[in-house]
C-alpha cells in the first residue's frame, strides 16, 4: 500500500492512473500536447465539457503539476494552459494508448 497526499493507493500504477482518472483529464492532456490553449479553446475542442467541470479538471491537473496556467498581464486578461515536462511525458504515454485504440477499434466504432 502506498500513501500519497493523504490518499492510499494499491501500487504506483494506481497512483499514476489517479492523475488521469475520469472522463476529461486524459482528453485535456492530449489536446495540450500540440501546444498551449486558452480556456474557451479547450472547452470547444473537448466537445461537451461544462465550464464548471473544465475549471475543476484544469485546477486538478495544475495541482498535480501536469499543466501550468499562464496569466498574461494584458487587458483584457489572457490565460493559457500548457503542459509541464511531467505532463508532456504523461501525454506521450496517453498518445500511445490512443494509437493502440486507433489500431484495434477504428474499423468497428461508429462516428457520431
Amino acid at each position: 500500500m502506498i500513501k500519497y497526499n493523504n490518499k492510499k493507493y494499491v501500487c504506483l500504477l494506481d497512483l499514476a492512473m489517479d492523475s488521469i482518472r475520469g472522463k476529461w483529464k486524459a482528453v485535456i492532456l492530449c489536446h495540450l500536447y500540440d501546444g498551449p490553449k486558452r480556456f474557451l479553446e479547450l472547452q470547444r475542442i473537448t466537445n461537451g465539457v461544462s465550464h464548471k467541470v473544465l475549471t475543476e479538471k484544469l485546477k486538478e491537473l495544475e495541482e498535480d503539476n501536469l499543466l501550468q496556467k499562464i496569466a498574461y498581464d494584458e487587458n483584457p486578461p489572457k490565460v493559457e494552459y500548457k503542459l509541464t515536462a511531467m505532463g508532456r511525458e504523461l501525454a506521450t504515454a496517453i498518445k500511445e494508448i490512443e494509437k493502440w485504440s486507433l489500431k484495434y477499434y477504428s474499423d468497428i466504432v461508429e462516428e457520431l
